[in-house]
C-alpha cells in the first residue's frame, strides 16, 4: 500500500467512458463531490476503461471537459496525476493479476466455459436485482488442466446461504443471501479482462477511498465486493448508495439516452447551475 499520507475522507468518481456522461451520472457524482467537500477531503477521478470493445478515447476526452464544465473538481485523476497514479485501469492490470493470483492460490476460483446463452438457458432462479444472471454453478467443479485448450472465465465461489450484511449510509441496513440473491460471479473474463468487481476492489483499496458513493443498482454489487475484500485481506470502505434518475417513462437513465447526455446539454447552451438547481 502506498505509504502516502492518507487524509480523513477520501471520495471517487469511477466513469467508464463508453458513452457520453448523463444527467443521472452527474446526480451521483455531485453527491460524491458534495460529500467529500462537507468532510474537507479529497476527491478521487478514475478513468475505468477496462472494456476494449466500448471504450474509446473521444468518450475519455468528453469525460473530462463534461464534468469541468458541470462544475466538477477533483485532486487526484489521470489528468493532474497522484500519489496513486496510474488513474487509468487501463494502465493498473499488473494490479489486477496479483490479486487474481492470491484468489487463485487461496482456491476461491474455478474456470468457467459458460456463455451467457448458456447460463440463460439452464438458469431457473430469476434475476438478481441488478439484473445479472444467477449462475447455477454449472461449472464449479471444472479445474483449468482439464479445460486448457477453451476460453474460459475465472469466477468466484460464494458459500450459498451466506447472508452479506452492512449499513449503507443512505439506505440503511442491508442483507442479501449468496446464492439467492446473486451467485458465483465473474472476476476475470474470457477475453482476459479483470471484471468489474475485482478491478474496483483493488483499485479503492490501492487508492485508499474511505467512502463509495454510486447508484443504487450497485447495492447488490457491494454483496460481491465485501466478500472480495474479505478474500483479499483488505478493509472495505462505506458506501452511500444514490437513487437513480428515470427519464420520461421510468426507466433509468443510460448513455443511450442523448438528449440528456452532459454533451448535449452543453452543447445547447444549457447553463450548469440551472440543471443543478433541478436536479439536486
Amino acid at each position: 500500500m502506498n505509504s502516502a499520507k492518507r487524509r480523513s475522507y477520501r471520495g471517487r468518481l469511477a466513469p467508464s467512458p463508453t458513452g457520453y456522461l448523463h444527467l443521472g451520472h452527474a446526480r451521483t457524482f455531485w453527491t460524491a463531490q458534495e460529500r467529500a467537500r462537507a468532510r474537507d477531503g479529497a476527491l478521487i477521478l478514475r478513468n475505468e476503461d477496462l472494456d476494449r470493445a466500448r471504450c474509446r478515447p473521444e468518450f475519455v476526452s468528453a469525460m473530462m471537459e463534461d464534468l469541468r464544465w458541470f462544475g466538477f473538481d477533483w485532486q487526484e485523476g489521470p489528468d493532474g496525476g497522484g500519489p496513486f497514479a496510474p488513474y487509468n485501469q487501463s494502465e493498473r492490470i499488473q494490479l489486477y493479476r496479483g490479486a487474481l493470483d492470491k484468489l487463485c492460490a487461496d482456491g476461491l476460483l474455478y474456470p468457467c466455459t459458460c456463455s451467457r446463452k448458456d447460463i440463460q438457458q439452464a438458469v431457473v432462479a430469476p434475476h438478481a436485482d441488478d439484473d445479472e444472471l444467477i449462475y447455477p454453478g454449472t461449472c464449479r467443479q471444472n479445474r483449468k488442466p482439464e479445460i486448457a485448450h477453451r476460453k474460459f472465465s475465472w469466477r468466484f465461489r460464494v458459500s450459498d446461504g451466506e447472508t452479506i450484511s452492512f449499513t449503507d449510509g443512505n439506505f440503511g441496513p442491508q442483507q442479501f443471501v449468496a446464492g439467492k440473491d446473486f451467485g458465483d460471479f465473474v472476476v476475470w473474463r474470457h477475453d482476459d479482462v479483470p471484471a468489474y468487481q475485482l478491478a474496483c476492489v483493488v483499485d479503492d483499496a490501492a487508492m485508499q477511498i474511505t467512502e463509495v458513493v454510486r447508484g443504487a443498482d450497485l447495492l447488490v454489487s457491494t454483496a460481491r465486493q465485501i466478500l472480495l475484500y474479505r478474500a483479499l485481506g483488505l478493509k472495505p470502505p462505506e458506501f452511500f448508495h444514490c437513487p437513480l434518475m428515470p427519464d420520461e417513462i421510468g426507466r433509468r437513465l443510460a448513455k443511450r439516452h442523448d438528449a440528456l447526455s452532459l454533451r448535449t446539454l452543453r452543447t445547447s447552451g444549457k447553463a450548469p447551475e440551472s440543471l443543478r438547481s433541478k436536479c439536486f
